[in-house]
């Protein structure tokens, strides 16, 4: 059994304080009880049921596909694998959240048929209310900005975000508007170095980091790219398997990698 076990279960709050004291967080994507299960016991503090799911279990092209049952039905089995320490965090899918009303009805199925202890939206301004009425409502909340993989057809395709410096302004002053209006945690996707460590110098809340360096308060990866089994594994990824051997020994390196600061490397990150 990992040394997951010596420690207490992370909640919003402990993340809040690993941030503090500079603690690195570590999150994986899992969309299942046994993977669940080895993530939890070998050091993840967040598992991500993320709609990720929808390219590497259904082999779909994009994220857009998938539903909130399977979404319901992936946390649930999620869930039911994490036994000592790490938080689930759920996505909500492409149009699930189109006003306050519709993200409130589908984050209840998330949390109470799913069991989900936080979710996730993909957007900017235009989600502050939605995210102001879920944390009245004592949801949980991390906002995904940068890339967002639902709007890949919007963005003409899967692009570095916040480049210039005028959506590198919007971006920031976005993530300052959601920390405002209650967001417990950021996800920055496909960032440069720069404006993450900026955004993460910014907020009081935790950012974590998808190809956004390291500057991040902590990282996470689609679990299928990391254990090197992804047809098209992006590039700020890394296989961890391949100098393990075993599952568990891979997502340990990853959980290490992370909080030494080992990963991501230069190569990982975008300028």
């Amino acid at each position: 059994m990992g040394e997951s076990a010596k420690k207490p279960r992370v909640t919003v709050t402990r993340l809040r304080n690993m941030k503090q004291s500079g603690e690195k967080i570590a999150m994986l994507t899992g969309y299942d009880a046994s993977f669940a299960r080895i993530l939890d016991r070998n050091g993840v503090d967040v598992i991500l049921i993320g709609d990720s799911l929808g390219m590497v279990i259904q082999g779909r092209e994009t994220t857009i596909p998938v539903t909130m049952d399977e979404m319901v039905y992936h946390t649930r089995a999620v869930a039911a694998g994490v036994m000592e320490r790490a938080l689930t965090l759920a996505d909500l899918p492409f149009m699930s959240y189109t006003s306050p009303e519709m993200a409130l009805r589908n984050c209840a199925r998330l949390m109470q048929e799913g069991n989900a202890q936080m979710v996730k939206l993909e957007g900017g301004a235009p989600q502050v209310e939605t995210v102001r009425q879920l944390t009245h409502h004592g949801v949980p909340v991390c906002a995904h900005l940068g890339l967002q993989p639902q709007s890949v057809h919007k963005l003409g395709g899967y692009k570095v975000q916040g480049r210039d410096e005028a959506a590198a302004r919007r971006m920031l002053d976005d993530c300052l508007m959601l920390q405002d209006a209650g967001a417990d945690m950021l996800l920055l996707e496909c960032v440069p170095v720069a404006l993450a460590e900026r955004i993460t110098g910014s907020v009081e809340i935790p950012v974590i980091g998808i190809g956004a360096g390291r500057g991040c308060d902590g990282q996470v990866l689609v679990l299928h790219d990391m254990l090197g089994i992804s047809p098209r594994a992006p590039s700020f990824s890394m296989d961890f398997l391949q100098d393990t051997g075993t599952i568990p020994k891979a997502v340990q390196a990853y959980v290490e990698a992370v909080k030494n600061q080992s990963f991501p490397t230069d190569a990982h990150c975008f300028v």
